[in-house]
């Protein structure tokens, strides 16, 4: 493990690295604990084993030069290898490099082409073969989700057994942390398996629908499929939000979110007393959801209740319209309709209908498949917080350390020298924590293609400066969700800051997770500085029936709060309308 910041080292072999994707399920720096006890020290081994269970090559490809071929942290940020994703690609039959790219990178320029980096080794008809046999088997040919059923079932039960973290000792903390190490690479390899899937299926559809003269129905099939895990808290909380307009409830809301929690379990009026138990029914089923979810160090909801409560006194503002269930069934039967046309298209065609099933059926299986694996993992992060948090609680009142969530600066090899004698770890975890904190400020490179600039010459988040954009011009991004609308900007750069949003403004953000779903909910529109197809805000915005285009290079620098824009989803583009003045100081 290199010095603090994590700065593992580069592939020579695979040198190609990127942010898209990763960026989207962890927008943060990692932390030390987090490197060597969670995400990072369990999402490699797991990726790993999800690249061999596909077919494309065995364990001894991975360079051994390296520590973390897949997933390293350069100055604290995660990476994922494209080098190997589009290995990946090549390797599939029928896929490609170029569909890798499309898929992770979208439009964003500046991305050396794959030829740049081909390797004598690339081309291998025997693991072409393998794959192959993997993609008629385990992904057109799939039924069911049983491995991810049973997983879930696995860790539900784990959390049902939560032993009374407070009565556990230190040392029983301390293993607990360790704990899940085995779960979790299993749960990571089922998830990264799920999502190499989901992209070959939505790929095979791009391919299928455009071979027959429709390419603009492509992200209408797979649209509205339901059963899609990370839909679930926006649907609890749309209900929740109908709750909160009682007017005892309300009252409440009114005067703030801040001390909302413990206003709402302070009432003696029987409604507000409801909604409580309501509140802390769905806080106890979505405890792991927030933002930067996979980040130990991150608050949850479940943790800090005022960032769900936030999103549900925006989410009570809005009207019936806003109903994720019934946007979903209005997706869902959009869905059909095409998906009937299609099969009268080919009726007579045994062949073709044939293969428009298998392909229909696998795209909308393993997008599912994806956001259950995520979820599933994201609930095992979470047990590791928790452990983690009573251990940093007790540190705290012994005078250790000076907040709880500090013992996520110590490294994995660290706790047990910690426990035994905290003293000299005070101004050590001190630093980390003001350099971890540093490391918001500035942007990490979006892609590193071999050597890794040094973290100095890092962009600011303050000094960054985007092309402009006038009135009537239309900045191009990649289809996300189809449909379009029109309404105000609203540039959103962290999911905390919900107060401001009202219903019917268009989201303009920079990356999103699950912990954004909620803000979804009455929004015209999704617009997402980076992501693809089938990332998180796109999938979402599908299942809600929310137009959406992700890869928008810089929107959050170039659309102003209250910009009147366009989106149309289908055609992955947003339009300027009219330009919001620029407040004079």
């Amino acid at each position: 493990m290199s010095q603090w910041p994590i700065i593992d080292e580069p592939s020579a072999v695979f040198p190609l690295y990127s942010r898209a994707n990763v960026g989207e399920i962890f927008p943060d720096p990692i932390s030390p604990l987090n490197a060597t006890a969670g995400f990072q020290r369990c999402l490699e081994p797991g990726w790993r084993a999800a690249f061999v269970a596909c077919g494309v090559w065995d364990q001894d490809l991975y360079d051994t030069a390296v520590d973390k071929n897949v997933l390293p942290a350069f100055g604290s940020y995660l990476y994922i290898n494209m080098s190997l994703m589009r290995l990946f690609g090549v390797r599939v039959p029928g896929m490609g490099a170029e569909a890798v790219d499309l898929q992770y990178f979208g439009d964003m320029p500046g991305i050396p082409s794959y030829e740049s980096e081909r390797r004598d080794f690339d081309d291998d008809p025997a693991f072409t073969e393998k794959a192959g046999a993997w993609l008629q088997r385990d992904v057109l040919g799939a039924t069911d989700l049983a491995a991810y059923d049973a997983d879930k079932a696995e860790v539900d039960e784990i959390r049902a057994n939560r032993p009374d973290l407070s009565g556990l000792s230190d040392g029983e903390l301390r293993a607990r942390i360790v704990s899940f190490e085995d779960l979790l690479v299993r749960l990571f390899q089922h998830h990264i398996e799920a999502s190499l899937k989901s992209g070959v299926g939505l790929g095979a559809v791009a391919q299928f629908t455009a071979a027959i003269g429709k390419p603009e129905i492509a992200l209408t099939l797979v649209s509205g499929i339901g059963d899609v895990d990370s839909t679930g808290p926006s649907l609890d909380m749309y209900r929740l939000s109908r709750a909160a307009q009682h007017p005892a409830v309300a009252a409440h809301f009114d005067e703030g979110t801040e001390g909302l929690y413990e206003r709402l379990h302070g009432s003696a009026e029987a409604s507000v007393i409801d909604f409580a138990m309501q509140l802390d029914a769905f806080l106890e089923k979505w405890d792991f959801r927030g933002p930067s979810e996979w980040e130990i160090h991150a608050d949850t909801w479940g943790v800090k209740p005022e960032i769900a409560l936030a999103a549900i006194e925006r989410m009570r503002r809005s009207g019936a319209e806003a109903d994720p269930a019934a946007a979903g069934s209005r997706r869902a039967a959009e869905r059909e309709a095409t998906v009937a046309a299609v099969r009268e298209a080919l009726a007579g065609d045994a062949e073709a209908t044939g293969q428009f099933e298998m392909i229909l059926n696998a795209a909308a299986l393993w997008l599912r498949g994806r956001e259950r694996g995520r979820t599933t993992a994201a609930k095992v992060i979470h047990e590791i917080r928790l452990a983690g948090l009573e251990l940093g609680r007790r540190a705290v009142a012994r005078g250790d350390i000076a907040d709880a969530h500090d013992i996520f600066m110590l490294f994995e090899n660290e706790l047990d020298d910690f426990l035994a004698d905290p003293a000299p770890f005070g101004p050590v975890v001190a630093d980390r924590k003001r350099v971890y904190l540093g490391l918001f400020e500035i942007v990490p490179p979006f892609v590193v293609a071999g050597d890794l600039p040094p973290i100095a010459e890092w962009d600011k988040r303050s000094s960054q400066v985007a092309d402009g954009i006038t009135v009537g011009a239309t900045i191009a991004g990649v289809p996300g969700s189809s449909g379009s609308a029109r309404g105000r900007a609203r540039v959103v750069l962290n999911p905390d800051d919900v107060d401001e949003l009202e219903p019917d403004e268009v989201l303009i953000a920079p990356i999103t997770d699950p912990s954004w779903t909620p803000l979804f909910v009455g929004a015209a529109a999704v617009v997402v500085d980076v992501g693809a197809p089938f990332s998180h805000a796109a999938i979402v915005s599908r299942e809600l029936g929310i137009p959406c285009v992700v890869s928008v290079n810089q929107a959050t620098k170039r659309i102003r709060t209250g910009d009147l824009v366009e989106v149309d989803g289908g055609a992955g583009t947003v339009t300027l309308l009219e330009r919001e003045p620029v407040p004079v100081s």
